[in-house]
């Protein structure tokens, strides 16, 4: 039996050897590998073909389904030629436009100090007070006098009176009384002399006791004639003269009293005190320095290239640092003709009138100035213009297209701008609104 088994399996080994490996078939039953095969090169082709294919082919096919963008809606204005001008600021400081050293007129000591620095007074205002006594003194004393006087004018003026004419009168009768009695005796003396009774010394001694009384009867009759005729003119116009004298000096006593208060003789304020209480001062002594409160001085520096630009009657706005709600506009009163040996600036003078409270003397101030540009240009709102990558940009508008033209910046002047370009022209249409994104170039519709 297991002889002739043993050639029937040699047999079909050689019959299945005689066939290719390659086409046998698959005796296992799996059929699903073929498929996957066929699935791989499949894939790998087509992304081969996209790799290869060209880059623009699918960007022109894209290109050609999408439809073109519709304009943007812009708004233009037509551009106008203007006078530029620009900002500049200057700085300076706060002087006082009048100041005055207040000064003692009398000596004395000083009683009471009524002020301090930084306090404002008024024209008139008593800012210190002296003793007065030597002064009370002096007035007292003229009085007196004036009161002399003026009874000596009132005697001349009303005549001599009664009683003093008969006094006068009597004078005159007595002189002559003692005339007559002088005579006699003179008479009796020369006979008794020539009989030799009497020395001639005698006679000599009675001649010259005569001669004094009938000088004191010319004496009483000439003051008696003057009391009849009363006082002459010019002698009461002499006392008038005197009277007037009195005056005065009572009047000058008066004043000295007077300049012991001291008064302010123009409104300011106190920079400086230069008195206590206690201290004695001399005439012209200094009392207070005070400086206008009601008008300052403006002193700004000009940079040196900007000289010949400047002119009075500019305006200018002020403001200061230690007064940040404050601005003032003003004027440009003068251009100071010299320019500093240390800064090479020039400086310019501002007056202003009723100045803030709180600007005082040496304060900081700066000066907003706008000066006019010798630079033609066109003055145009500032929406108009597109700021990119560091340049300014205009777009004009022709035949229903965006061109994008750079400018050049003259002025900033706040809500206007002035800008120009060789090939901008007076007239020509330029965005307003709209700008914004808009490429050189663009389909651009005017709307208003």
């Amino acid at each position: 039996m297991d002889t002739s088994e043993t050639p029937v399996s040699t047999v079909e080994t050689q019959s299945d050897s005689s066939v290719p490996s390659e086409l046998v078939p698959t005796r296992s039953g799996k059929p699903w590998l073929r498929t996957l095969f066929i699935l791989f090169v499949a894939t790998g082709g087509i992304i081969l073909w996209r790799m290869l294919a060209p880059a623009g082919t699918s960007q022109s096919s894209v290109a050609q389904q999408q439809p073109a963008p519709p304009p943007r809606a812009v708004e233009t204005i037509a551009l106008a030629t203007g006078t530029a001008t620009r900002n500049v600021q200057l700085l300076g400081q706060v002087e006082a436009t009048q100041q005055a050293t207040l000064r003692a007129q009398t000596s004395g000591i000083v009683e009471r100090i009524l002020v301090q620095p930084g306090d404002r007074v008024r024209t008139g205002m008593v800012i210190a007070v002296l003793d007065d006594t030597d002064q009370q003194l002096a007035i007292s004393q003229a009085r007196a006098q004036l009161a002399q006087q003026q009874s000596n004018l009132a005697r001349l003026e009303v005549g001599t009176r009664p009683e003093i004419m008969a006094r006068r009168q009597a004078t005159v009768t007595s002189a002559k009384a003692r005339e007559r009695e002088a005579e006699d005796n003179l008479k009796r003396t020369s006979d008794l002399v020539k009989e030799g009774a009497l020395s001639q010394r005698l006679l000599v001694e009675a001649q010259a006791r005569l001669d004094d009384i009938q000088g004191e009867r010319l004496q009483a009759e000439a003051e008696f004639a003057e009391a009849k005729a009363g006082p002459i003119r010019e002698e009461i116009a002499a006392q008038r003269a005197n009277v007037e004298a009195a005056k005065a000096n009572l009047a000058q006593a008066e004043l000295a009293q007077q300049r012991t208060q001291i008064r302010a003789s123009q409104s300011g304020v106190v920079q400086t005190r230069h008195i206590s209480n206690g201290d004695l001062v001399q005439s012209s002594s200094s009392i207070v320095t005070l400086v206008a409160g009601d008008r300052f001085d403006i002193f700004l520096e000009l940079p040196e290239e900007l000289s010949s630009q400047v002119t009075p009657g500019m305006t200018i706005d002020l403001t200061a640092r230690a007064l940040p709600q404050w601005k003032q506009r003003a004027n440009i009163t003068a251009v100071v003709p010299s320019a500093d040996t240390a800064s090479r600036r020039q400086r310019v003078r501002v007056q202003i009138d009723k100045p803030p409270a709180g600007l005082l003397p040496g304060m900081a101030i700066a000066g907003n100035l706008n000066l006019p540009s010798n630079r033609s240009s066109f003055v145009v709102s500032r929406d108009a213009l597109t700021r990119r990558q560091n340049q300014w940009l205009v777009f004009t508008v022709a035949d229903g297209k965006a061109q994008q033209v750079e400018i050049e910046m003259i002025a900033d002047m706040g809500k206007d701008v002035a800008i120009y370009n060789p090939s901008l022209r007076t007239g020509q249409n330029i965005v307003l609104r709209g700008s914004d994104g808009l490429q050189d170039g663009a389909t651009v519709k005017v709307v208003k």
